[in-house]
């Protein structure tokens, strides 16, 4: 499927932003509390500031972040809710397929002749 026939996804956006890794070191930065622009920019020294900014300016239009206004400084918070739905859209769907075919291989690899154990048919009355 093309892009232009592929139709846009609300979580577009937060592929994005995840895909890059300085914003995904961002985002473990945040994960224990919320900082302040400055405390993120210092952060990371390879970055300048205007390049930090960037990335949060990403991360908040991907509303994985929340920036509030303290006096002069810019307090960014991390806000779960765009993963969660990431994870409830593309991992716990596979989840149970994978869960049962790991289970399956379990039941292969210790059966003893390579056969997993029939289990008897239950006689409905």
């Amino acid at each position: 499927m093309t892009d232009a026939a592929r139709p846009a996804d609300d979580l577009d956006p937060v592929w994005k932003a995840l895909s890059d890794p300085t914003r995904r070191a961002i985002l473990d930065f945040l994960r224990d509390r919320a900082r302040t622009t400055t405390e993120i920019v210092d952060a990371f020294p390879h970055l300048s500031r205007f390049g930090v900014m960037k990335h949060i300016d990403v991360l908040r239009q991907a509303h994985l972040v929340s920036t509030r206004e303290a006096g002069r400084q810019r307090v960014n918070s991390l806000n779960v809710v765009p993963i969660r739905q990431v994870y409830e859209r593309w991992v716990g769907p596979f989840q149970e397929l994978w869960t049962s075919e790991l289970l399956r291989i379990k039941e292969l690899a210790e059966a003893p002749d390579g056969e997993p154990e029939k289990k008897p048919a239950t006689k409905k009355h």
